[in-house]
């Protein structure tokens, strides 16, 4: 059976993926003020937080499946399947990654993180964060590149691209001072190994967020 010749124009997976990107967004929110919240002395709002950051997941995994489910088949688009999906699943690693963070916080909640390396985390958690926020701006963008074609409109994306470099590459070197701080205190072990591992998961976040920034560079070269 033959599909309608317009109905191969109908559906843009830009748009789903777009409304995935803003609630990777907004979910970044509630996941800073966990973590700002695990960093606080009196703060008692970790765990409601958490379950926030879960909630959206889920929402997030549904609008997932969505995109990958319905998809007509026949339906023109500027990229293969195969670069979009591959696109698709780096974004969700993102918020996948928030939720690793706060899971392993809620292995062992206390002692907190220690006071020698705070400021730290707090500044890679800044530094995460910017890249979260420049995804769905890329979307954005890239859905207008891709109705127009527009070599103006595809420098916008790609310096947005340059920018999640940019960010991943300063989280990077704000995760190495952690670890380096972590292992001269005089702590023990498990304190050790529990925050070097959690400066980790924390900066794949901005690692992620700069795989879908190549990805995307990926499917504009097309």
């Amino acid at each position: 059976m033959r599909l309608p010749f317009m109905s191969m124009f109908m559906t843009s997976p830009f748009e789903g993926i777009q409304e995935h990107a803003e609630m990777i967004k907004e979910c970044a929110w509630a996941f800073q003020e966990a973590i700002e919240c695990h960093i606080a002395e009196k703060c008692l709002r970790f765990d409601e937080l958490r379950d926030e950051v879960i909630r959206m997941e889920s929402e997030a995994d549904a609008i997932k499946r969505r995109i990958r489910g319905h998809l007509p088949i026949g339906t023109l688009m500027p990229v293969s399947k195969f670069q979009l999906f591959r696109y698709l699943r780096e974004q969700d690693s993102v918020l996948d990654a928030m939720e690793d963070v706060l899971d392993w916080i809620s292995y062992r909640s206390e002692p907190k993180i220690p006071i020698e390396v705070e400021k730290d985390f707090i500044l890679l958690l800044d530094a995460v964060i910017e890249p979260i926020e420049e995804l769905s701006k890329m979307v954005r963008e890239a859905r207008e590149y891709f109705r127009t074609y527009s070599e103006k409109q595809r420098s916008k994306v790609k310096e947005i691209i340059r920018a999640l470099r940019r960010q991943e590459h300063e989280a990077d070197k704000i995760e190495h001072r952690i670890k380096k701080a972590v292992f001269h205190m005089s702590t023990d072990a498990v304190t050790v190994f529990h925050t070097v591992r959690l400066a980790e998961i924390i900066g794949s976040i901005a690692d992620h967020a700069e795989n879908a920034g190549d990805m995307m560079r990926a499917m504009l070269a097309k």
